[in-house]
C-alpha cells in the first residue's frame, strides 16, 4: 500500500479519542474507524467496549431509525455498528459474548412481531451469527435456554437473514461433538416437521419459498458434512428426518392439500429434488448424470421413493391440468397457455425418479402413461429449451435402463387400464386419449417404442420442421435437442445395454417407417452430426454455420451452442497458450532497438495462394498487381555505389519512432496485425515486381526489398517523377542503393 512509507501518519481517531468527552458517534463520523478497529488499535478497542459504547451499538442494530432521517443516511451507523461488532476481533467478541445483558438486548429484537426490517435482520443474523461462529458455547448455551427461539425464528422465515441464521446453526458449530449436541437440540424442537408444515398451500408465498431454501440446504450442509467428518459416526439427525418416509409423505401431503398453487407445488418439488440428487447441481454433474444414466455416487433412500410413488398420479395430473397462468409476450409472439413452472418442476421430478432406476417406480410412470404426455409437451413447447433437456434426460434415462429388459413386476397385472391422457398436440393417429390400450406391465422401453411411438415421432417432426425451412420460415427450437434424443438412440441401438431389445423393436415398426428411419439415420442424421460438430477456437463466425445447424435458432440457448461452448470454456488454459498461436514474449523484449526484427520469421510464414487463374485468390493478386505502386527514387541514376555521399537519418527516426508504436500495440494482444500488414506489403511488391519488372529507366536493375514511410511521400498516393530526388525522407546510400522513401 502507498501509505505504508508514511512513517510519521498520525491517526486523527487516536486525536479524538485523546479528547475528553468524545462521543461514539464523533468516531463513527470518521472513514477509518473500522480499519483502526480491524487494525488493533487499542486506545480505540478500549473505548467500543465500554459498556455503554455496547449497549449504544447493539442498540443501533436492533431498533429502528427515525422515519424523518434522509433515507441515504437513515441506516449509516446502523451498517457501521454492525461492522464494528462483527469485526472479528477478540476483544469485543468477548464483550458481547460473555455478557448476558447484550445478549438479552439482541434476543429482543426477535420477540418483535412481524414483519420485521429486512436490513436490521440482516445485522441482527450477521452479528450473532459471528458469535456462534466465536463464542460457540457461551451463545449456544445462552440460545438453548430460550424455549421459544425456534418458534420466533420460524415467525420471521420470511426474512432471509432469518434462514441464514438457521445455517449457521447447523454448518458454523465446533467441534463435531457440539455440533451434534445442537443438530440433536434443533431436532428434539422439531426444526424439519416445522419448516416442512411451512409448505402448506395455504401458507404466505415468501415463508414457502424461505422455508423450502433453508430444507434444501440443510440437505445439502448435512450430506456434505457427513461426507467429510468421517470420525462422526452417528448419523445426522435432521438429514434422517428429512429422508424419513413420514416426512416426504407430510411433504407431499401439505403440497396437494387444498387448491393446488404454483407457488406451492414449484417448493415443495425443488426439497424432493434435492432428496434425489446424486450430486451437487451444475453442468459437470448435469453431463454426468446424462452420460452414467444409472450409474449414481450414492443409493437415493427407498423411504424416499416409496412415499414419492403414490403421489406420482398427483404430478400426472399437474402436467395435465397446471395452475392456471396469463398469456405472455415472447420473443416468438404471445403464448396463450405457457408452460409454467410447475409443469417444469414436475418434468424435472420425472427425469430424476428415472434415473434412479428403481423399478417400481420406472413402471408407474409407464402406467400411467406420463413419458408420452411429456414428449407432447416437447414438440407443443417448440422453444422451451428448458423442458427439452429434462425431456431429453428422461429418454437416455429408459434407453439405459437395463434394468427393465428382462424384469417386469407381477403387481402391475393388478393395476387398473391405463388412463386416458396426452394432449394430442402430436398424435398422428387416433383419438387424443383414446390409444392408452398397451399392455400395463410393458417395460418402459417397449412402452417409450410402441406407446409414445418415439421413432415416428422423430420422423415425423424432422421432416415437418424441414418443410417449414423449405418455406423460408423458421428452424424449431428443440431441432437441437431431437438431434440428440435420436443419437441416443441409435447409440443405444448399436451397442447400448439394451440395444438387443431396442433392435426388435425397431423391427417391429411397419416397413415403410422403418425404412425412413434407416434412411433417416444414415443420411440425415449423419450430415446433421457433422455439421454440428463444431470447432468454436477455430471457427471465425459462428453465424456462418449451416442453415442445418442449431446455430440458426433465434434463442442462443439451443443445445449443440450450450454444449459446443460449454466443452470450449472448460478447456484448461495451458502454459503454451501464446506459442499456439505462433508469437512469444521474448520475441517483443529484446529488439526494441532493431527495424527489421518484426521481419526475422518472415521464412516460418507459409503461403498457400491458388495458382487456379479463376480463383478469387488470383483475381486478388491481379487488382493488387494493377495498382500503380509509387516507384524508388534513384532508380533512373546510375551512380558510383562507392562515392560517400550525405545520410539524411530523419527517415530512420521516424521509421524507429513508427515501429516503437507498433511494437507497443503488438505487445498489448494485436500480434495478428502483423501478419494482415506483411501480406498486403508481400502482394504490393509482389505487384509491382510483376508488373514493372524491374527500376524504371534501369533494365535489370532489381529493386531491393525495403520498408516505408508514408510521411516522407508527402502523404500522397498520386503519381511523381521517379527521377526527382528528395531532400527530406530518403536515406541516401552508397550510390544505386537509396533506400526508397517510407510507406
Amino acid at each position: 500500500m502507498f501509505w505504508k512509507f508514511d512513517l510519521n501518519n498520525t491517526s486523527h481517531i487516536d486525536q479524538l479519542l485523546d479528547r475528553e468527552g468524545v462521543t461514539l458517534r464523533e468516531l463513527m463520523e470518521e472513514e477509518d474507524v473500522l480499519q483502526e478497529c480491524k487494525a488493533q488499535n487499542r486506545k480505540l478497542l478500549l473505548f467500543l467496549s465500554k459498556d455503554h459504547c455496547m449497549q449504544e451499538l447493539v442498540t443501533l442494530i436492533t431498533e429502528e431509525p427515525p422515519a424523518d432521517l434522509e433515507e441515504k443516511t437513515r441506516f449509516k451507523f446502523p451498517n457501521i455498528a454492525c461492522e464494528l461488532l462483527t469485526s472479528d476481533v477478540a476483544l469485543i467478541n468477548d464483550k458481547l459474548g460473555g455478557d448476558e445483558s447484550l445478549l438479552e438486548k439482541l434476543y429482543h429484537f426477535l420477540e418483535q412481531e412481524p414483519p420485521l426490517n429486512p436490513l436490521l435482520a440482516s445485522f441482527f443474523s450477521k452479528t450473532i451469527g459471528n458469535l456462534i461462529a466465536r463464542k460457540t458455547d457461551q451463545v449456544i448455551s445462552f440460545l438453548r435456554k430460550k424455549h421459544n427461539f425456534i418458534s420466533l425464528v420460524l415467525n420471521h422465515i420470511d426474512a432471509s437473514a432469518m434462514m441464514d441464521l438457521l445455517l449457521r446453526l447447523i454448518s458454523c458449530v465446533e467441534p463435531a461433538l457440539l455440533r451434534m449436541e445442537v443438530l440433536n437440540w434443533l431436532n428434539e424442537e422439531r426444526l424439519i416437521q416445522r419448516l416442512t408444515e411451512l409448505m402448506h398451500t395455504g401458507r404466505d408465498e415468501e415463508r414457502q419459498s424461505n422455508a423450502s431454501q433453508t430444507l434444501c440446504d440443510i440437505i445439502r450442509l448435512s450430506r456434505d458434512q457427513a461426507n467429510q467428518l468421517s470420525e462422526v459416526t452417528e448419523p445426522d439427525p435432521l438429514l434422517a428426518v428429512l429422508e424419513s418416509q413420514e416426512n416426504v409423505a407430510e411433504l407431499l401431503k401439505n403440497m396437494f392439500e387444498g387448491e393446488r398453487t404454483e407457488a406451492s407445488v414449484v417448493n415443495g418439488t425443488q426439497v424432493l429434488l434435492t432428496l434425489l440428487e446424486s450430486r451437487r447441481s451444475g453442468l459437470e454433474g448435469l453431463m454426468d448424470l446424462y452420460s452414467q444414466g444409472c450409474e449414481r455416487s450414492y443409493t437415493v433412500n427407498s423411504s424416499i421413493l416409496r412415499a414419492i410413488e403414490p403421489h406420482i398420479k398427483d404430478f400426472q395430473q399437474l402436467l395435465l391440468n397446471p395452475p392456471t397462468r396469463s398469456a405472455i409476450l415472447t420473443t416468438v409472439g404471445v403464448l396463450e397457455q405457457p408452460l409454467g413452472s410447475a409443469r417444469l418442476h414436475v418434468a424435472r421430478l420425472v427425469a430424476s425418479l428415472l434415473q434412479t432406476c428403481d423399478l417400481s417406480i420406472c413402471q408407474e410412470i409407464c402406467r400411467l402413461n406420463t413419458m408420452d404426455l411429456l414428449l407432447d409437451l416437447f414438440f407443443k413447447y417448440t422453444w422451451n429449451n428448458f423442458l427439452h433437456l429434462q425431456v431429453e434426460l428422461c429418454v437416455a434415462s429408459i434407453l439405459n435402463h437395463s434394468v427393465h429388459t428382462d424384469l417386469q413386476n407381477p403387481g402391475l397385472q393388478n393395476h387398473e387400464e391405463r388412463p386416458a391422457t396426452g394432449t394430442g398436440s402430436q398424435v398422428e393417429e387416433g383419438t387424443p386419449g383414446q390409444n392408452s390400450t398397451s399392455d400395463p406391465a410393458n417395460t418402459p422401453i417397449q412402452d417409450l417404442f410402441q406407446h409414445c411411438r418415439l421413432v415416428q415421432r422423430i420422423l415425423g417432426a424432422w421432416e415437418e420442421n424441414d418443410k417449414i425451412q423449405a418455406e423460408g420460415g423458421r428452424r424449431r427450437g428443440n431441432m437441437g435437442h431431437l438431434t440428440r434424443i435420436a443419437n441416443t438412440v441409435v447409440q443405444n441401438l448399436e451397442k447400448g445395454l439394451a440395444h438387443s431389445q431396442i433392435n426388435d423393436l425397431i423391427k417391429e415398426l411397419p416397413e415403410d417407417c422403418r425404412g425412413r428411419w434407416e434412411s433417416f439415420v444414415g443420411e440425415t442424421l449423419r450430415e446433421t452430426n457433422r455439421r454440428n460438430t463444431v470447432d468454436l477456437v477455430s471457427t471465425h463466425n459462428l453465424h456462418s454455420s449451416s442453415e442445418d445447424d442449431d446455430m440458426e435458432s433465434p434463442f442462443p440457448n439451443d443445445l449443440s451452442i450450450q454444449q459446443a461452448f460449454s466443452d470450449y470454456q472448460i478447456q484448461q488454459m495451458t502454459a503454451n497458450f501464446v506459442d499456439q498461436f505462433g508469437f512469444n514474449d521474448e520475441e517483443f523484449s529484446e529488439h526494441d532497438e532493431n527495424i527489421n526484427a518484426a521481419f526475422d520469421r518472415i521464412a516460418e510464414i507459409n503461403f498457400n495462394i491458388d495458382a487456379d487463374d479463376h480463383s478469387a485468390n488470383a483475381a486478388a493478386f491481379e487488382a493488387c498487381c494493377k495498382e500503380r505502386i509509387q516507384q524508388f527514387d534513384d532508380c533512373e541514376e546510375e551512380e558510383d555505389i562507392w562515392d560517400e555521399k550525405e545520410i539524411n537519418y530523419a527517415t530512420q527516426i521516424k521509421a524507429r519512432s513508427r515501429y516503437s508504436t507498433w511494437m507497443i500495440c503488438l505487445r498489448k494482444g494485436l500480434k495478428f496485425c502483423f501478419v494482415v500488414l506483411f501480406l498486403f506489403n508481400f502482394f504490393a511488391v509482389a505487384g509491382s515486381g510483376s508488373a514493372t519488372g524491374a527500376c524504371e529507366g534501369s533494365p535489370g536493375q532489381k529493386a531491393p526489398l525495403v520498408a516505408s514511410d508514408s510521411s516522407s511521400s508527402g502523404g500522397s498516393d498520386s503519381e511523381e517523377d521517379p527521377g526527382e530526388n528528395k531532400t527530406e525522407g530518403s536515406l541516401k546510400t552508397p550510390a544505386n542503393q537509396t533506400t526508397a522513401p517510407m510507406r
